[in-house]
């Protein structure tokens, strides 16, 4: 019965060390992480900049001959809408991503850790920038001072391009940035904590120690009487 609880121990840990030697070194398997994901967030920035909705407004003359610039309905709420989207579209490629990369059982550890959280905040920052150029370009801007009003015509329709940022401010424009990655980093430290080995199965394994049975009273050798 021993003998088939160490060959059964032996057997398991012969499977959990089975990892094929990778193919690329860690630092080019960080890289292509930080890559990946800058191009993903090019791609999510044009999604985004065809999924947001834009916000219609008016540009009106005052009877004091003073311009002013106001939303129909609820369409200011598609600034938050709009912003929210950004987060939401980065964020959820954050933990697939961070998925993919545990995937990538060879180079677990703090390296890729590390890359995918520069990669998620880089992927947001690109989002957020493509989406901006693409929204400016498709809706333009809006001019208050050239719009057509009169005193005849005191009312101009205009479309204004949604915002990808909650607001102006940097820590605004920060929390946007880093959200995904700490979504990211969380995730990954979540699957890092279920697994049973302390190098997390990665390339080179380390060797388990071996717990040998538990000593009983018919296993123990005798004293000296």
């Amino acid at each position: 019965m021993r003998i088939s609880d160490e060959r059964l121990r032996e057997e398991t840990m012969t499977k959990m060390n089975e990892v094929a030697q990778p193919r690329i070194s860690r630092r080019r398997a960080a890289a292509t992480t930080v890559a990946g994901l800058t191009v993903a967030g090019a791609v999510l920035g044009a999604v985004w900049a065809w999924l947001a909705p834009p916000i219609h407004g008016v540009v009106a003359l005052t009877k004091s001959g003073n311009r002013v610039k106001g939303y129909l309905g609820n369409e200011g709420d598609h600034f938050f809408i709009a912003a929210f989207l950004v987060v939401g579209m980065v964020s959820a490629v954050a933990v697939v991503a961070a998925v993919l990369v545990w995937k990538w059982r060879a180079h677990r550890g703090p390296v890729m850790a590390g890359a995918l959280a520069i990669g998620s905040a880089a992927e947001a920052g690109v989002t957020a920038g493509v989406g901006a150029v693409l929204v400016h370009l498709r809706y333009g801007a809006v001019d208050i001072a050239g719009a057509p009003v009169s005193v005849e015509h005191r009312v101009h329709y205009v479309v204004e391009a949604p915002a990808v940022f909650f607001g102006h401010g940097p820590l605004q424009i920060a929390m946007t940035i880093l959200f995904p990655a700490a979504v990211a980093a969380f995730v990954y430290a979540l699957l890092a904590v279920s697994t049973q080995r302390d190098d997390l199965g990665a390339w080179p394994p380390e060797q388990e120690p071996v717990i040998g049975p538990p000593t009983t009273a018919e296993s123990a050798l005798p004293s000296a009487q």
